[in-house]
């Protein structure tokens, strides 16, 4: 069993707190007593009471006091706390709550010794559940609050440690959640169009079921529909040829065909109602589809700013559902390429572990276009090595500074190259002569990319210059207040007596001179 300490260090969010524990004549008999007082608090407030308190300055300072207690450090400040409140005697024993601390204490607090462990932790956690009547000078409604913020604070510092212990620089332009986000809503969104769009389809084919086979792709159908409506009433509109060959890009057969097939349609007649319900679902419908192209492109340009050699490698789509698989582009990044390769195949994997049947030899990848290129008997060859490639560039995107789409380039054209191989037997490049011409290019590439956040960087620091003196020019400028009429009158008529007075004196002069 552990010594019985004198005092326990108790470390808050708020400051730290040391507090006298009560003296046992028999060691043993602590250990049962503060176990029955913990769930009461006036028999623990008799065993354990307040001795001292010494908050932190501000936010800062409780930061750095916790990442110090956190390295098993004595900051300066504990330690001006423990000598400035403890009894100057020898062997005080003071139990803490970290083991680590207790050889930097012993080094500058020579009279103290540090102890943990067995009773200690016990009192220590009853002063972590009554904390708030042990002190009760402090507002409890804060206690709360200043954990919260500390805990939070504490985190970020320590993935901002981290991050540079990675060498990978907080950007965000490279933020890969918002690419897990857009895949997710691409993903959702194609599902949702494709049943929307069958549902126009069998809506809209009572009255016109001849339309589907003229014109399949499902987006043009959808407006081809919207713009037509009553089949019956096609030849009324003189626009309507222009509209309809906008839709089908300009083909003039396509056209003629609709026009044709519109006259001599099988399909039933349909009310206006009907009809006005089928335009208000398959524009929103339409809609929903340009939406997702806009998407599209917005997954295309996050990727090529976050992972732009894995963009270049397989495609902005297979790659962002690889980081979003995978959770993160770090933790694409950590994957050995054998766990790339049938990402998204661990159902499969896992049914054919169990029934001891083949694994699968693809996942995701099974999207690139490269498996479809190659042969039945090549598939698993070109998906391990494409795999392997994945993890090259994922690694470069993760841990690069500046990421270039240059190095993608160049592994999207080494599996060119073994696909060849493949087929004819042509023998492919060397993987360290590609990597050099690959280093050498990106430099190059790289510093077109720092020239251009520099003049981005410059651009914007003179637009808030500017914005800044114009703002102080508005400031500064008196304003200039309308005048009233009433005061433009006064003004006038106040001119006009002026003018009137020497008018006066120069006929009292006249006057004078007659005399």
């Amino acid at each position: 069993m552990s010594e019985v300490p004198d005092f326990v260090l108790y470390e808050h969010a708020v400051g730290y707190a040391l507090l006298k524990v009560k003296e046992f004549e028999d060691a043993a008999l602590i250990s049962s007593e503060v176990e029955t007082a913990i769930s009461n608090v006036q028999k623990f407030t008799g065993i354990v009471k307040m001795h001292a308190f010494e908050p932190f300055r501000n936010t800062e300072n409780a930061l750095e006091n916790c990442n110090a207690i956190s390295e098993g450090i004595a900051h300066s400040d504990l330690v001006n706390f423990l000598e400035a409140n403890l009894p100057k005697k020898k062997k005080i024993v003071v139990g803490i709550s970290d083991s680590r601390l207790s050889g930097s204490l012993q080094e500058q607090v020579g009279t103290i010794k540090p102890v943990f462990g067995g009773v200690n932790t016990e009192i220590l956690r009853g002063v972590r559940v009554h904390f708030e009547h042990l002190a009760r000078e402090l507002p409890h409604h804060s206690l709360n609050k200043a954990k919260i913020s500390l805990g939070h604070s504490y985190s970020r510092a320590k993935s901002h440690l981290c991050n540079t212990f990675f060498q990978v620089k907080f950007d965000v332009h490279r933020v890969d959640n918002m690419i897990i986000q857009s895949i997710a809503l691409l993903d959702m969104l194609d599902k949702d169009i494709n049943l929307f769009g069958m549902r126009i389809r069998e809506w809209y084919s009572y009255h016109f079921p001849e339309l589907f086979k003229v014109v399949p792709d499902q987006y043009k159908y959808i407006k081809c529909a919207v713009t037509i409506l009553d089949r019956n009433k096609i030849g009324e509109d003189a626009e309507m040829t222009t509209k309809l060959s906008e839709i089908v890009d300009g083909d003039e057969d396509k056209v003629a065909e609709i026009m044709e097939a519109a006259r001599t349609s099988m399909g039933m007649d349909i009310s206006e109602l009907d009809l006005m319900n089928i335009e208000r679902f398959a524009t929103r419908v339409a809609s929903l589809s340009e939406y997702r192209q806009r998407l599209h492109n917005y997954i295309k340009d996050r990727m090529g700013a976050c992972a732009p050699s894995l963009c270049a490698l397989i495609g902005e789509q297979v790659g962002a559902r690889l980081i979003s698989h995978a959770g993160s582009l770090t933790n694409l990044a950590k994957y050995p390429a054998s766990t790339v390769q049938i990402l998204g195949a661990e159902k499969a994997l896992f049914r054919a572990l169990k029934s001891r049947t083949n694994t699968p030899k693809y996942g995701l990848l099974f999207h690139s276009s490269f498996i479809g290129r190659a042969s039945a008997k090549n598939k698993g060859r070109i998906s391990r090595f494409i795999a392997n490639k994945c993890t090259i560039a994922s690694r470069i995107d993760c841990f690069s500074e500046v990421p270039v789409p240059t190095f993608g380039e160049f592994l999207r054209e080494q599996v060119e190259e073994r696909l060849k191989y493949f087929e004819t037997g042509q023998v492919p490049q060397k993987n360290i002569d590609v990597m050099k011409k690959a280093e050498e290019e990106a430099e190059g590439a790289k510093e077109k990319v720092l020239k251009k956040k520099k003049k981005a960087a410059k651009k914007a620091k003179k637009a808030a210059e500017e914005a800044a003196a114009t703002a102080e020019v508005e400031e500064e400028a008196p304003k200039k207040k309308k005048k009233r009429t009433s005061e433009v009158v006064d003004e006038e008529q106040e001119n006009g007596h002026a003018e009137e007075k020497p008018k006066k004196k120069k006929k009292k002069v006249k006057a004078e001179e007659e005399e």
